[in-house]
């Protein structure tokens, strides 16, 4: 591929992270442009953005339920002392 095509490429997809960063960000998502970009190669790979979706949803649920349980295991650690 020549350079300057490439370029071109590499430029629209930057291009269409940013317009779907922006989307994003209104939305709420809680997505940096690399978890997109990511998340954008998974679909275009042929991931199933309905299920990509569902795994983003139950990541960020476990990580919140250890957010929550941490203080409640530092407290019951610091009462057994």
């Amino acid at each position: 591929m020549p350079p300057n095509e490439r370029a071109e490429k590499q430029a629209a997809a930057q291009q269409a992270v940013d317009i779907l960063h922006e989307i994003a960000t209104i939305l709420n998502c809680h997505l940096d442009r690399r978890t997109l970009s990511i998340c954008i190669s998974m679909i275009e790979n042929g991931v199933s953005p309905e299920a990509l979706a569902n795994v983003i949803k139950e990541l960020r649920k476990q990580n919140l339920d250890a957010q929550l349980e941490a203080p409640v295991a530092a407290a019951a650690s610091t009462r057994r002392r």
